[in-house]
């Protein structure tokens, strides 16, 4: 078999015995164990607190939240089993998504090889330190045995080798880059789950946000810094388009509301972000790019750290003037239906601030969206969850075994 890889964790497989071993019940014991002692390893390491990334990733892999997870999807007694190989292709655009597929996997009862982005990032090594010290302890071999990390270029054969081995291939990566990967052969009971190129939004209720007191705007101004900077924009739940919702028709109010809550944001922004030369540079073209095609007006702000652009109109194809790092257009609506018209099967993930959940599921059904998969409060867009994208990943990585008869 090929060798153009870089084997990151274990030391060593032999591909053929790995892919043979056999699934497991979906959050088995000894999964959850497992899981929960490479939390505990992270969070006692130092290094993790420099990673808000990696902190959260270890309180998802907590026994007392596995638990809860288990009972949320597997509460309902039914028989479940994992598939077998799981071969996950990670995106280069979030450094620890690697690490919520594999658990995704794990959990699901599978065994699971992992192709980790090319780009370095500390967080992934931070993981895969504390899993060869797992490994190394003996206490979790059954479970340590059934992960693969590797990593490799675009160059390599790799990806037809590891496609040839699973059970399901699970793609995070743009629609090319899926579309490359479709094209290696994999067994015929074999399926793919993709996760593409997805854009994501966020709706405010000025009223909300004109009542909001400091404690409240100091806690919604980190949850958006969270779901947007954190990974700088460029997350596929990281919203690019902020609608203002006002039934309110005085102009002044929602002004006053936008005021404050920008202000509030970008105070929290400078005291924490390191803004890139060469992305101010691409905010500034950006901003010429959406001049060009639509009636647009820069806002104010005190630099370019926060970029806003306000739309005279809302055109369908909003998603295709996005940038990274803070640049956002605005649009102010009299009601959420308004927002129906640009919302197509791209759209992943809805943050919002001020709304009912009823009021929000209403707006779903009535306007039945092919989009909008994850619909949360500001500061959770980015908080991985096992249903993704629509995607119940424990069923979606499981099969039922029908036992019928008395």
């Amino acid at each position: 078999m090929t060798e153009n890889y870089t084997l990151l964790y274990p030391a060593q497989v032999e591909w053929e015995k790995f892919a043979e071993q056999k699934p497991d019940v979906p959050f088995a014991d000894n999964v959850i164990e497992f899981l929960n002692a490479l939390s505990g390893a992270i969070l006692k390491d130092r290094e993790s607190r420099l990673y808000p990334d990696a902190i959260t990733f270890a309180f998802f892999c907590r026994k007392g939240n596995l638990l809860k997870q288990k009972d949320e999807y597997t509460g309902d007694g039914v028989l479940r089993m994992g598939r077998g190989l799981l071969f996950h292709i990670a995106p280069s655009n979030v450094p620890i998504n690697f690490g919520y597929s594999l658990v995704a996997g794990l959990l699901a009862g599978n065994n699971n090889i992992v192709r980790v982005s090319s780009k370095q990032f500390p967080q992934v090594d931070l993981i895969i330190k504390h899993l060869h010290a797992l490994l190394a302890s003996g206490e979790y071999d059954e479970v340590a045995n059934r992960i693969a990390l590797v990593r490799y270029d675009r160059t390599s054969d790799a990806n037809a080798m590891f496609s040839a081995l699973c059970n399901v291939r699970v793609i995070w990566g743009g629609d090319a880059t899926i579309s490359t990967l479709r094209q290696n052969a994999i067994p015929p009971r074999a399926f793919d789950v993709c996760f593409a190129d997805r854009y994501s939004i966020a709706a405010l209720n000025p009223e909300a946000v004109l009542a909001a007191s400091d404690a409240e705007m100091k806690k919604l101004t980190e949850a958006f810094y969270n779901d947007t900077y954190l990974f700088d924009q460029n997350a596929c739940s990281a919203p690019h388009t902020i609608f203002w919702v006002s039934k309110v028709s005085e102009v002044s109010k929602v002004q006053e509301a936008k005021e404050k809550f920008w202000n509030a944001v970008h105070e929290h922004v400078v005291a924490k972000y390191q803004l890139q030369a060469v992305m101010s540079v691409d905010k500034l073209t950006a901003f010429y790019r959406q001049a060009a095609c639509m009636d647009v007006r820069k806002e104010e702000m005190p630099d370019n750290v926060v970029v806003r652009t306000e739309l005279k109109e809302l055109p369908k194809n909003i998603e295709d003037f996005r940038c990274a790092c803070g640049y956002f257009s605005e649009y102010t609506v009299g009601s959420l239906d308004e927002i129906a018209p640009v919302v197509n099967i791209k759209y992943q993930s809805l943050g919002y601030f001020g709304f009912a959940n009823d009021e929000l599921r209403d707006f779903v059904i009535r306007n039945r969206f092919q989009g909008l998969d994850r619909i949360v409060p500001i500061g959770e867009t980015t908080v991985f969850a096992l249903t993704w994208d629509g995607y119940n990943l424990i069923d979606t990585f499981s099969r039922r075994p029908s036992i019928l008869g008395k």
